[in-house]
């Protein structure tokens, strides 16, 4: 058990989360610079998801090259590893935004929130249910060791 977790703690994890500080910071501009300033809370639930869509759309080409070179030193050509990376992406989005969304709006119904800030806190639950599921996803699906 403990040679697992160190196996899962390796310095893959710390290169992910500094790909991920850069990912992060580029994302959220356009995610919540979408959703507040450009107005898209205003259009319900398909601003929420062309908010965040955005987010990862740009993120995620970023995301490849730094990820496939720098974190997991894949040497992988062709269109199989972006392809995999493709598919992990948009699995991990759909998952945690489709379970963000809900159960945030269940957890803080009956409080009086604005919409607008209920998306808000929705979007910052997704993009942390997303990590998790993405990492795993890239390190052992989209540039798994052959």
């Amino acid at each position: 058990m403990r040679n697992k977790l160190k196996q899962l703690l390796d310095p893959t994890l710390f290169r992910f989360l500094l790909v991920g500080v850069v990912n992060t910071a580029v994302g959220y501009g356009i995610m919540f610079g979408l959703y507040n300033l450009a107005g898209l809370h205003t259009w319900g639930d398909l601003g929420y998801w062309i908010s965040s869509a955005a987010n990862y759309l740009v993120g995620s080409v970023v995301s490849f090259f730094l990820n496939k070179r720098f974190t997991f030193r894949n040497q992988e050509r062709g269109a199989g590893v972006v392809l995999r990376f493709a598919v992990n992406i948009t699995v991990c989005w759909a998952l945690a935004y489709g379970l963000a969304k809900p159960f945030t709006v269940w957890l803080l119904s009956g409080t009086g929130w604005s919409p607008q800030l209920q998306g808000n806190l929705s979007m910052l639950a997704g993009s942390g249910l997303f990590v998790l599921l993405n990492y795993f996803g890239q390190r052992f699906f989209a540039f798994r060791s052959r």
